[in-house]
């Protein structure tokens, strides 16, 4: 019996799961919506929602604690500047997991895991501004 069990350890380290969450919320963050195995997304939906809670907060604390989360102080500042702001008046509930299928190689079942009110022209931004970027330097 799995009696005071609280989370999937995924076959992973304890460092392991801390850098692939780290990571996962930061492309999240990023793009708004990624593609994984639905137990990660279910494990990621709790660590998202207290950064975003953090970002709705805003004070200097907040901040400090999503970057010793995140690790990456750009995701800090779209999570601080974008994300809060976005959700200042919802009372949780800022995220939601979509099964998507099974993964062809491993039948892995999976999941999109996306914001709610989510901006659609996020995803790949990044990417197109820098082909753009890259293109304008070549010529």
């Amino acid at each position: 019996m799995r009696h005071a069990r609280g989370y999937r350890r995924l076959n992973r380290t304890h460092e392991h799961r801390k850098a692939l969450f780290a990571n996962m919320c930061g492309s999240l963050i990023e793009h708004e919506q990624i593609k994984t195995t639905l137990p990660k997304a279910k494990e990621l939906r709790p660590i998202i929602e207290k950064l975003i809670t953090l970002a709705k907060r805003g004070d200097l604390h907040a901040r400090r604690q999503a970057a010793a989360q995140l690790k990456q102080d750009q995701y800090v500042a779209r999570l601080f500047e974008i994300l809060g702001p976005r959700y200042k008046e919802r009372q949780g509930g800022y995220v939601r997991v979509l099964k998507a299928g099974f993964r062809y190689g491993d039948m892995a079942p999976m999941a999109i895991i996306e914001f709610v009110d989510r901006d659609p022209n996020a995803k790949g931004a990044a990417d197109k501004a820098r082909v753009a970027a890259f293109e304008v330097a070549d010529e």
